[in-house]
């Protein structure tokens, strides 16, 4: 699957406000447009921040969902009152992977983004990482690894010139074992709660 993390700053208290307008029109818009809209959340850190995901089959239907989403009547009639939430809404990773929508009723959820030095890490995450994570109680779930497609749909923009290997995990944020020599910069958490 072809899945967007995205990350929206938002103006300070409008978070709720969004989230309620998201949760009332833009799932079902979306999904009636062929997209699969993944988890929503509230970042734990950020009171200005949300993060969720969609996915998609494959970049051509990504291109022809955003586009019937987007030009269609669900966006047009509540896009100005959605956009006066945003500060920026341009923190987005093309990735490809399974999504990751959380259980009803589960409790907060970690995002480790991790930007390996060499491909490389990802053998190294799958031979030796997973292995030790899950042992210590934080398995990871839901692996998604950046997606090099050129960005179809523009008028939405999407991170570029970078490698990420991401994970979920329930709870806290995972101890890891010292990764520089595998990253180029230290792993981020996202401390996140479903919404809902």
């Amino acid at each position: 699957m072809i899945v967007e993390l995205r990350q929206y700053t938002l103006h300070p208290g409008a978070r709720d406000t969004l989230i309620a307008l998201f949760e009332r029109e833009f799932v079902t818009g979306q999904e009636a447009a062929g997209i699969t809209v993944g988890g929503r959340f509230r970042d734990l850190d950020d009171p200005d921040r949300f993060v969720w995901l969609r996915a998609f089959p494959d970049m051509g239907r990504r291109d022809r969902s955003l586009r019937a989403f987007y030009e269609g009547p669900v966006w047009q009639e509540h896009r100005d009152r959605a956009n006066a939430t945003m500060a920026d809404s341009d923190d987005v990773l093309l990735l490809r992977g399974p999504g990751f929508a959380a259980p009803a009723g589960a409790g907060p959820v970690t995002v480790t983004i991790c930007h390996p030095a060499a491909p490389s890490f990802e053998g190294h995450f799958e031979r030796s990482l997973r292995p030790r994570l899950a042992a210590a109680g934080s398995p990871p779930t839901a692996v998604h690894r950046t997606e090099h497609a050129p960005n179809t749909f523009p008028a939405l923009p999407v991170r570029t010139g970078e490698d990420v290997l991401l994970w979920f995990t329930a709870g806290e944020a995972p101890l890891l074992p010292d990764l520089s020599a595998h990253l180029t910069r230290p792993p981020q958490h996202l401390r996140l709660a479903p919404v809902g």
